[in-house]
């Protein structure tokens, strides 16, 4: 089973940038679908971008693209989120998830989690 560990949250003010890093320990193997969810206080987990191991291919919610880059690094069993122009409205939890075959946009459909790693944007 592959064990998730986020890190790089913190505090940014609105319009700066943030990399959020997820380790794994156990190998990530070419038929899993990476995945950042995030989930703001007093509302449910929402998916915010994803790609293919194997391929490379991405995916981002419609309220990131342009700002946000999903990255993974093969050799080192880690993915990335480069978040760039900050809104307050991207406070939230953010987590790392995968499953095998195919990238899930629905929580219920990611196999295993990551703890977690806050995002605090001021305005």
């Amino acid at each position: 089973q592959v064990q998730l560990v986020e890190s790089g949250g913190g505090l940014v003010q609105a319009g700066g940038s943030l990399r959020l890093s997820c380790a794994a320990s156990g190998r990530i193997t070419s038929d899993n679908g990476m995945v950042w969810f995030r989930q703001a206080s007093g509302k449910e987990r929402e998916f915010v971008a994803g790609i293919s191991w194997s391929s490379g291919r991405t995916y981002y919610a419609d309220s990131v693209k342009g700002r946000f880059i999903i990255s993974r690094d093969n050799a080192k069993n880690t993915m990335y989120l480069q978040m760039n122009s900050l809104k307050s409205e991207d406070t939230g939890v953010y987590y790392c998830g995968g499953r095998k075959w195919g990238v899930p946009k629905d929580p219920i459909a990611v196999g295993f989690w990551g703890q977690g790693t806050q995002v605090t944007v001021s305005s």
